[in-house]
């Protein structure tokens, strides 16, 4: 598999360091960045090539790998499904706003592609779909953030403080580097107006922790992740960018374990 990878971040950073240990069954082709020289030493040190977004359209590339932010999912993602390329989205946040939900949909049917979006830095995601089909009446999902990870310096914030509480869609909107998770559990479940999230920030943790409950007809799901943030970027947790090499592992490999 020919992949190309946007967004030269932390997460790319796991992601080409799995392809290059050879870890997945994959060549990095070539990668981009929106900072030409941040990309240009990310090749460097990975033995790929830079390329200008509108070259990546024209490469022969079997999937293109976002890992950049909400924005480049907006503007660059339909012109990639458009070149008829399969797409990973790790910036899942983005996909709360039904408009562009419906018309990444309608070009990957339309272009019979593939989007694949990983499960990111939670667990539970394959119960939380199979749970679906019976039907789920609710989803909560509750996390618990350093001030560090959230990006925040306030020296106020001297206990563990509530700074969020509402529906998933919103809260991908409000903090669009830190919880892209709450639009992944909402696309697996009940959408992003019926999923409720609760964020908190605690000056007193070092990990990020999400917890999961759904409800319904087949019974009740409990889950608890209590995440390492990356240590390149503290508003990232370490499991999302290995949740795309287990995406990529899926694809890639014969056996496909889970939903």
């Amino acid at each position: 598999m020919k992949i190309a990878l946007i967004g030269c971040g932390a997460i790319g950073k796991v992601i080409a360091q799995a392809i290059r240990d050879n870890k997945i069954n994959a060549q990095l082709e070539c990668v981009y960045d929106k900072i030409e020289e941040k990309a240009k030493k990310f090749a460097q040190k990975f033995n790929t090539e830079f390329r200008q977004f509108d070259e990546i359209l024209r490469e022969d590339i079997d999937l293109v790998i976002e890992a950049a932010s909400q924005e480049a999912v907006r503007t660059l993602i339909p012109s990639i499904l458009k070149s008829k390329k399969d797409v990973m989205i790790m910036s899942t946040g983005a996909l709360v706003d039904s408009k562009l939900f419906n018309e990444i949909k309608n070009l990957a049917s339309k272009k019979k592609l593939k989007v694949y979006l990983p499960s990111g830095a939670i667990v539970g995601l394959d119960g939380i779909k199979s749970a679906n089909i019976l039907g789920i009446q609710k989803v909560t999902l509750k996390t618990r953030k350093s001030l560090e990870s959230l990006g925040m310096k306030s020296k106020r914030i001297k206990k563990a403080t509530i700074i969020f509480e509402g529906p998933a869609g919103e809260a991908a909107k409000k903090f669009p580097k830190n919880i892209n998770v709450s639009a992944t559990l909402s696309l697996a479940g009940i959408g992003s107006t019926k999923t409720k999230v609760q964020i908190i920030a605690d000056p007193n943790v070092d990990k990020t922790t999400h917890e999961i409950i759904a409800e319904g007809k087949f019974g009740k799901i409990h889950t608890k992740t209590e995440n390492i943030l990356s240590p390149d970027n503290p508003k990232t947790s370490y499991l999302a960018a290995l949740s795309a090499i287990a995406t990529l592992k899926k694809i890639t490999e014969p056996i496909r374990v889970g939903t």
